[in-house]
């Protein structure tokens, strides 16, 4: 923990923002370094334009290519764009929009300039799809320029197609090695063209409007409850106010201010700034204000993120959020499938297992993305898919898909629907889990590990693993790929009755990260991070 963590940011710790930009323009990569090359990760293309990881070749290669992978795959729709509120998205932006109309590509941009969050352009990519006159013109795709809740020097490139959520690895892999081929060969083959003939869309209404159809506003606004909103910065800035305007909330947006450099932010655990609403941290001067509403949340930069402070309970855990929703959620949607299943990712609280098996419903456990969530959420199937870094979206009052990107808007106003029915805030219904299913211990851990060893971690068999215990109690499944849907899970979690572990190489660093839970308490998470790491490290041959 940097022992400045929790304080707010002094000058030394802001961008040279100009700096920034000026390098997203002038520095130009050379793909035979890897640090320079196009690489998709579970979030698109990240990188600081610093360090020559997020430049203009980099943004002209990866639109080309997009250009390309939509006509291979017959889309002809228009092509949804939205960005945050990082200082090399607006750049990035500009350099896209050449490319998409040097293409011909119909392109719809913000038709009052302002910044998209990532689920309303998955809402917006959705709404057009559903409605048979709109999908017989084509169907649409889109791109969402965000690093999420990245450090302010970062920049970040991201693929929706037509089902609107994150592309697969298929997607991103093609969109990747053909972007680098465009960069290797001079960008000769890119189209560029001023983009003078870009049509507008109302991403802002058409979301905020329709929010009626999947949160209980009535509720909300007839309990009367105070709800504090704190945008960090980002791009749901000016949605909260609409949504406080639309429906009569009483609903204070707490910090109006934008800055690239965020200026207003309280370090990180390792003294950066990041964006990140689920980071008692990063969250602190928030959290200062928790006294005075009956909910106060956070969003990070693209609003795909959730944090939920309560004035008994502070900033939540995402997990133990998770599991609140989750319970609430099926017993106040009569109008979802009644198979409808529970989705979490596979490195998410056991609580949550506990949860869906009192209700009676299927759990669906898959791999660490929220990709994995697309398919059920779009046909019904999955009523809510969810992820331990505070990443959520579930279905509308009817049963039919939302959005298929993470909502972290929603999952808030959520959160203020919870307190005005229940009459209970999130974190005391959690407190009545804890009660009824025990209180586990939860953490996030790394450990050394070579790229080799990182290597052979991603490909590692459970069979491999020959331990029969777990601190003390029989192991009773060894997993190498989700029980949900069979995917490798480029890891392994060792599960027991009362704890588990899950391990998986960094995809930046030379560790592999460990998850790990007891229902055994603190104590007990000790000895399963320990011999975890033993575990693993015997597996590996180490």
């Amino acid at each position: 923990m940097h022992e400045r963590a929790g304080t707010p940011a002094t000058p030394a710790d802001l961008i040279d923002v100009d700096a920034l930009v000026r390098a997203y323009y002038e520095l130009k990569p050379d793909v035979s370094v890897p640090e320079q090359r196009v690489a998709f990760g579970t979030s698109g293309h990240r990188g600081s334009s610093l360090k020559t990881g997020f430049n203009e070749d980099h943004i002209l290669a990866i639109t080309q290519a997009i250009v390309e992978y939509r006509t291979a795959q017959g889309i002809t729709g228009p092509l949804f764009i939205g960005a945050d509120t990082h200082a090399l998205s607006a750049p990035a932006q500009t350099t896209a929009l050449d490319v998409l109309v040097g293409n011909k590509v119909r392109v719809l941009v913000d038709e009052f300039d302002d910044y998209v969050p990532t689920p309303a352009l998955s809402h917006a990519i959705l709404k057009w799809n559903t409605d048979p006159a709109r999908r017989a013109e084509g169907e649409a795709d889109g791109i969402v320029i965000t690093p999420s809740h990245n450090p302010p020097a970062d920049g970040g490139f991201k693929y929706n197609p037509p089902h609107g959520g994150p592309a697969d690895s298929d997607a991103t892999s093609w969109i990747a090695n053909r972007a680098n081929e465009l960069i290797a060969g001079g960008l000769r083959e890119v189209n560029q063209a001023e983009p003078s003939s870009v049509e507008t869309y109302d991403y802002r209404s058409n979301y905020v409007d329709d929010l009626e159809n999947i949160i209980d506003v009535e509720a909300i606004k007839r309990s009367g409850i105070k709800i504090g909103a704190d945008p960090l910065g980002g791009a749901s800035v000016n949605y909260w106010a609409a949504i406080r305007d639309r429906y009569g909330l009483d609903l204070t947006v707490v910090n109006e201010r934008v800055d690239p450099a965020w200026s207003f932010m309280t370090l990180d655990w390792d003294g950066k700034i990041r964006m990140d609403p689920s980071s008692p941290n990063a969250m602190a001067s928030v959290v200062a204000q928790a006294g005075g509403y009956d909910i106060l949340t956070g969003n990070d930069a693209d609003a795909d993120r959730h944090g939920i402070v309560t004035p008994d309970g502070g900033l939540m855990n995402p997990n133990h959020y998770l599991a609140v929703a989750i319970e609430y959620l099926y017993a106040n949607r009569p109008g979802w499938r009644a198979d409808a299943a529970i989705g979490k990712t596979l490195v998410s609280s056991s609580m949550i297992d506990r949860v869906a098996d009192a209700l009676g419903r299927r759990l669906w456990e898959v791999p660490v993305g929220f990709k994995w969530f697309v398919p059920g959420l779009v046909d019904g199937s999955v009523g809510f898919g969810g992820e331990e870094s505070a990443g959520a979206s579930f279905l509308r009052f009817d049963g039919t898909v939302w959005t298929t990107d993470k909502d972290g808007i929603l999952l808030c106003l959520l959160a203020s629907e919870i307190r005005a029915v229940t009459g209970k805030s999130p974190s005391a219904l959690y407190a009545e889990l804890v009660e009824r299913f025990g209180d586990p211990a939860y953490e996030r851990t790394d450990a050394s590990a070579t790229p080799a060893q990182k290597a052979a971690l991603s490909k590692l068999d459970g069979d491999a693993i020959t331990a029969t215990e777990l601190a003390g109690d029989p192991i009773t499944a060894k997993l190498s790929r989700a029980p949900g849907n069979d995917a490798a899970i480029g890891g392994v979690k060792v599960q027991s009755a009362d704890a588990w572990f899950a391990a998986r190489p960094s995809g930046t660093e030379d560790v592999y990260k460990i998850y790990a839970e007891s229902f055994k308490g603190p104590d007990h998470l000790r000895q399963v991070q320990a011999e975890a790491q033993r575990i693993v490290g015997e597996a590996l041959g180490g």
